[in-house]
């Protein structure tokens, strides 16, 4: 239930059937800071996989962080000698800002990240993204927690690990077993609304992008893989640990104090096939009852509790007046946030002087019942005062719900409203070629009865790529294709207006403001 907020921009999930197409269905992006030495084994032995066993066409990105020795020269020759391989580059460095800039502006329907060192299994890499694909879940992780994990590591990672994720479950009540394992994926349909809530741009960033997915009913989907440790790993583990820490306290008081905007998240009702065998039954209608007995069950302890107090030095009708206001404040605080889902401040002390005209009608209930029972004995039991106020509050419980329901939170989803412009994502392939600004998405978006284009196969003999210029002499011509590529720079806003589209590109920081001093990889 959302009031003062816009609705769920998420379509209902669907499969994305699969047919002859260019785009790619997969982007797995590749962050990497200084990785000369790993990163050609690296793609070429994933290359090697998805050429094998990945049914779709496939891109994979080589993010580089801002690296100082010669991994951008490795990323442009792989670029130039796999057609499915792109290049970018970002001035900052962030495991977090590489990811959001590279997939806000990807146009393959399913992303996804790894670490540099392969520690994960690749046979993990198509079941982690069938969900995916098949619509049934939003968000996709590696696991190395789970019961069938098999994991080879030291007992110092173990533990580090481990209270990472137990401090994600007592402070954030996270219920997905492993946040930092390097091997996630996401739809981009979900990645284009979430991602702007996500603020952190280093090693957080995949944990908070979970947190939040989580808290606004996202499915997160959960792959045991086998993982072996990179004893030769970079990660500064007490520097990324405090920044985490740090994280983590800023997220939680966040969602405590409710300015987070998840409803913008939520997915459509009927999403779930059970939801669609309901028939004359308003929604959300069974989730707010429960709800508001359980508020109005609370409420009505505490009012009786309160009437008790003022009871003891004022008379009945002042007693009951005075907790009803107090407790009909709590109880309208409590539906608002429980029972309706209206978070944020927005529209708050308007609710409240809603509230108030619904406490102003429980309060003629209630204190009408005293006057009668006062009119009928001269000086009634206490016991006898309580057992009428609850009757008349179980009256004024049921008009509260309706008048809550129709009135003060009433259900806006429906309600007709101006389209939202369609989010332009720009279109990088490998030949270099631009995709038109005015050209229509090659994956657009379901949304109401519209459905999603057919997903693309892999075809099964890929054109090289196009070539511009002979290759610089500096690369060895003699372990790789001379095919030539060109090296574009853009800022990251030129991704929106769809003005570049070569291999490899120059790429700014999303938020060049926010920069990552950690020296990770």
């Amino acid at each position: 239930m959302r009031t003062d907020s816009s609705p769920g921009n998420l379509p209902a999930r669907e499969h994305l059937p699969a047919t002859d197409a260019g785009t790619p269905v997969l982007d797995v992006v590749i962050p990497v800071y200084n990785e000369e030495k790993d990163l050609q084994p690296c793609v070429l032995r994933l290359h090697e996989h998805l050429k094998r066993t990945f049914p779709y066409a496939f891109r994979i990105t080589v993010a580089d962080n801002a690296s100082t020795d010669t991994t951008p020269q490795v990323a442009a020759r792989l670029a130039a000698r796999l057609p499915e391989v792109v290049s970018c580059r970002l001035e900052q460095k962030g495991r977090g800002r590489a990811l959001r800039t590279v997939w806000s502006a990807s146009d393959a329907p399913v992303l996804a990240y790894m670490d540099v060192d392969l520690s994960t299994d690749l046979n993990a890499l198509l079941p982690l993204v069938a969900p995916l694909i098949s619509g049934h879940s939003d968000l996709a992780i590696g696991s190395r927690l789970a019961r069938s994990s098999r994991v080879v590591r030291g007992a110092k990672r173990e533990f580090i690990s481990r209270s990472y994720n137990l401090i994600l479950r007592g402070s954030l009540q996270a219920r997905f077993s492993d946040a930092q394992c390097g091997f996630k994926a996401i739809r981009r349909d979900v990645a284009q609304v979430l991602l702007p809530l996500v603020e952190d741009s280093g090693w957080f960033f995949d944990t908070e992008m979970l947190v939040l997915a989580e808290r606004a009913g996202l499915r997160i989907h959960e792959v045991p893989v086998d993982w072996v440790d990179d004893p030769d790993s970079t990660v500064h583990i007490v520097r990324t640990a405090t920044d985490d820490l740090k994280g983590v306290w800023r997220v939680g008081r966040a969602l405590a104090g409710g300015s987070l905007s998840l409803d913008r998240l939520a997915r459509p009702f009927g999403d779930d096939p059970r939801d669609r065998e309901l028939t004359d039954v308003p929604k959300g209608l069974a989730r707010q009852l429960v709800g508001f007995c359980v508020v109005g069950g609370l409420s009505t302890l505490f009012y009786l509790l309160l009437y008790s107090g003022f009871r003891s030095f004022s008379g009945s009708q002042v007693a009951n007046a005075l907790a009803l206001l107090v407790s009909a404040v709590a109880n309208t605080a409590a539906n608002r946030r429980l029972t309706f889902g209206v978070r944020g401040r927005g529209g708050a002390v308007r609710h409240q002087a809603q509230g108030l005209v619904v406490f102003g009608i429980g309060l003629v209930l209630t204190s009408g019942s005293l006057a009668a029972l006062n009119a009928a004995t001269n000086d009634p039991a206490h016991s006898t005062e309580l057992a009428v106020l609850i009757a008349a509050n179980l009256a004024a419980t049921v008009l509260r719900f309706l008048l809550f329901r129709a009135w003060v939170f009433p259900d806006r989803r429906d309600e007709p409203s101006a389209p939202a412009p369609s989010p332009v994502v720009a279109s990088h392939h490998p030949g270099g070629h631009a995709a038109h600004p005015a050209a229509p998405h090659p994956m657009p978006v379901r949304h109401g009865g519209a459905a999603h284009q057919p997903l693309p196969q892999r075809p099964t003999a890929p054109a090289a790529p196009a070539s511009s210029s002979p290759a610089p002499a500096s690369y060895d011509s003699t372990s790789y294709d001379t095919n030539a590529y060109d090296t574009a720079s853009f800022r990251a806003g030129d991704a929106a207006d769809r003005t570049w589209g070569d291999s490899t590109m120059q790429m700014q920081a999303v938020r060049p403001h926010d920069h990552d001093p950690r020296n990770a990889r």
